[in-house]
């Protein structure tokens, strides 16, 4: 009887380190082929961690930075050595998965073909009120001067736009070298002055706290082209006076709603002056009361951008220009990083030599037969030296004839025979 139990004991002991042997070995098989590990007695599927991004598809890393719901940061660049939609280089880091993926060799007879041209100019309007009503002068113009704009006029001018090849980016991202269009299309900026109530007229306030805009408002007819063509990439900037958006019930709500979908707020001075017809201390009222108003409402989320009421001062060298720039109000400092004029026609490329931030030339959006820079004028001479995007934010093309009006630049630049 004890010689049976022994064996039994034998026979159970035996089994036990099969078992043992069995899922060890499984447990290095599988830890080998990084699919499951082995934790508490139990095999749990192993999570993937990739070491060496190189090469991998990018719908690859995709997926691999949502299963482990990391951050994606993607950058993109010719290579003749990594194919189309692969990674260059990447890496993991802080929760973050940043990498450079491949667009293919440089298609230079494509650049050539569609004229690409990161030097040409880039057109500013200016808008102020747009106004559902008939046109009383020329064309769309609802004053002499036709700085208002009728709300079909701003419709017609908004899909001239787009047929003719522009598509929209921020006024910020033009001052810092990002232009992020499409190959073979060009860059344009939409500017209002004054915070006129017609730009965002608020038909009422849901429940729920959503906003009802007039639909021939100038946001009206923004959104109507947003929702028509998604990539016009719409967006335009609001320059605003002490009256901010001119609708008391609703201002704050108004410039909340405009930072979130896609719209920037700069500065027009509090109460529109003529800094011509002012001194230091009073510039630096103007300016700093109006930062320091934004300041309270959408904290950090403004653009730090004057519009020059009337256009003034002319020149750069006047007494107030600096503190335009720079200055000090109830105790809080201020720096503006671009001032823009009333101007007349497009600027010159943010690669440009010539380039200058801090004083930019606007067009005036207005019809005028053709003549002194109205919109019809202004995009027939454009089509002699537009500026045409190769689709790339992180490069500069530009025909090797223009080199020498290129300025300098961090981006990586790429020059072609044309």
């Amino acid at each position: 009887m004890r010689r049976k139990n022994k064996l039994k004991m034998k026979n159970i002991l035996v089994f036990i380190i099969l078992i043992i042997i069995i899922i060890l070995a499984g447990y290095f098989f599988f830890q080998k082929n990084g699919k499951i590990d082995l934790k508490v007695g139990e095999i749990l599927e192993k999570e993937e961690v990739i070491e060496d991004f190189s090469n991998l598809s990018f719908e690859k890393v995709k997926e691999y930075a949502e299963k482990k719901h990391l951050k994606l940061n993607v950058t993109y660049d010719y290579s003749d050595e990594i194919a189309k939609d692969n990674v260059i280089s990447g890496s993991e880091e802080n929760g973050e998965v940043t990498v450079k993926v491949s667009l293919g060799s440089l298609p230079l007879d494509k650049f050539k073909e569609l004229k690409v041209n990161e030097l040409g100019n880039v057109p500013i309007m200016m808008y102020h009120g747009i106004q559902n009503v008939e046109n009383k002068y020329t064309g769309g113009n609802i004053d002499k001067d036709g700085y208002n704009r009728t709300s079909k006029a701003f419709l017609e001018d908004l899909e001239f736009y787009y047929q003719k090849g522009y598509r929209m980016i921020r006024l910020e991202d033009y001052i810092n070298g990002i232009i992020n269009v499409e190959m073979g299309y060009s860059p344009i900026i939409l500017t209002f002055d004054d915070g006129n109530a017609n730009n965002f007229q608020v038909i009422k306030k849901n429940d729920d706290g959503t906003l009802v805009f007039d639909e021939n408002s100038a946001i009206g007819v923004l959104e109507k082209i947003k929702n028509k063509y998604p990539d016009m990439n719409v967006t335009a900037t609001f320059f605003l006076n002490g009256g901010l958006c001119n609708q008391k019930e609703y201002n704050e709500d108004i410039m909340k709603w405009l930072i979130e979908n896609g719209y920037d707020i700069g500065n027009h001075t509090i109460s529109h002056v003529d800094f011509k017809k002012i001194n230091t201390t009073k510039t630096q009222e103007e300016v700093g009361a109006l930062y320091q108003k934004l300041e309270d409402i959408i904290p950090g989320k403004y653009v730090k951008i004057i519009a020059l009421p009337f256009g003034s001062p002319y020149v750069k060298s006047h007494a107030n220009f600096a503190y335009i720039l720079d200055g000090e109000y109830n105790g809080n400092s201020y720096h503006t990083e671009s001032a823009l004029r009333v101007g007349w026609e497009p600027e010159v490329s943010p690669f440009n030599s010539s380039f200058d931030k801090t004083y930019l030339k606007r067009c005036r959006a207005y019809d005028n037969n053709g003549k002194e820079f109205d919109i019809t004028m202004v995009f027939k001479n454009l089509e002699y030296n537009k500026y045409i995007s190769d689709g790339n934010a992180e490069m500069i093309v530009i025909p090797r004839s223009k080199q020498d009006k290129l300025g300098e630049v961090t981006l990586k630049v790429v020059t072609y025979e044309e």
